[in-house]
């Protein structure tokens, strides 16, 4: 028997920047699109410093990371999950070398208890400037 699926448009993340949900869920399963950074309603990128042709001169990891993290906790919240019901995550980073140990570090602290799989991969870049895009799958107790 098919489960049903259902698609999941936040109110409180940052709009995809294309044409997808922010979490699909079939049956007790939940996965979220890739979630970046970005604020609501804003093109503002918390810690990042952009030039006048949206090119990156500076960021700061550890603000990015509170903020996607936020994100990802919005997303859940409004799909019926909490932070919790987290199970894999894959992180996509633009800068292994300089970025890893400060993600991780935060990692540890918001997954303090319990923590899901997880899968980090460096990458050259996302769609928008960014640097640290998850991915999510979460079960829905």
């Amino acid at each position: 028997m098919p489960q049903e699926t259902s698609s999941i448009i936040s109110n409180k993340a940052p709009e995809p920047v294309g044409l997808y949900p922010h979490a699909k869920r079939v049956g007790n399963l939940l996965f979220l699109s890739g979630v970046g950074p970005r604020e609501r309603n804003s093109k503002i990128i918390p810690g990042v410093e952009l030039d006048q042709t949206g090119n990156i001169i500076s960021y700061d990891i550890e603000k990015q990371c509170h903020s996607v993290f936020n994100n990802v906790k919005n997303i859940l919240e409004e799909s019926g999950a909490s932070w919790q019901d987290l199970v894999d995550v894959t992180v996509f980073l633009t800068n292994m070398k300089n970025d890893f140990s400060i993600y991780n570090k935060l990692w540890a602290q918001y997954f303090s208890e319990n923590p899901p799989c997880r899968t980090t991969i460096e990458i050259n870049c996302l769609p928008t400037p960014i640097a640290i895009e998850l991915k999510c799958i979460a079960q829905i107790r």
